[in-house]
């Protein structure tokens, strides 16, 4: 019986890389496709900040209230965060990740999490209804705009209200590189630091 245990073991921590790879690799082409299709990528984040919040997150925030009793504060903070992801869509594709929207997004969606955390480890719910709760409420629109910080790194010059100056508005932000691809590139070059450089 205890063999069982441990193949059952080592087979879950082996589907667990498989999903984490997958995972990454998704992520990945997403943020591939994102950077070569910014204005349909614009397009498709917008549809979900905007029309899907006002009609299909709102309502669930309110059938979580009205319906299974969720503590008001966690559903307050919730639409607060669904809210502030509209500001950040302003200057897209340039996602400015040092700028207030940007900031106080991240500050809701940690504050979020520990909320959901909090709850739900008080209170019992099936697994699969608190990962609908956090796919739906929590992970589908900070997701689509974190691979979208990708759009960055290979977008043309455009000016920016604060300076009319195409080429300085360019070469200040083309050092600055926040996006997916950048991060996965990092990763691969710190995991195989020679992979890719000629020997002779």
């Amino acid at each position: 019986m205890w063999f069982l245990y441990i193949m059952s073991l080592a087979a879950t921590l082996l589907q667990i890389a498989f999903v984490t790879v997958s995972i990454a690799a998704g992520l990945y082409y997403m943020a591939e496709l994102v950077e070569e299709y910014t204005v349909v990528a614009k397009k498709c984040i917008t549809w979900m900040v905007i029309v899907s919040e006002t009609t299909f997150i709102y309502s669930l925030y309110c059938g979580l209230a009205f319906v299974e009793d969720l503590p008001w504060f966690m559903i307050t903070f919730g639409l607060l965060a669904q809210s502030c992801h509209a500001f950040i869509l302003r200057g897209f594709p340039y996602v400015i990740p040092l700028s207030p929207a940007f900031i106080v997004a991240v500050m809701l969606l940690i504050v979020n999490h520990y909320l959901a955390f909090q709850y739900f480890g008080n209170t019992y719910f099936p697994f699969s209804e608190v990962l609908s709760y956090f796919t739906l409420c929590l992970w589908m629109v900070p997701f689509a705009l974190f691979v979208s910080l990708s759009a960055n790194d290979n977008v043309l010059p455009m000016t920016n209200e604060s300076d009319n100056d195409v080429l300085v508005n360019y070469f200040s932000r083309k050092d600055k590189k926040y996006g997916l691809l950048s991060l996965f590139s990092y990763i691969k070059d710190f995991v195989f630091p020679n992979h890719g450089k000629k020997a002779f």
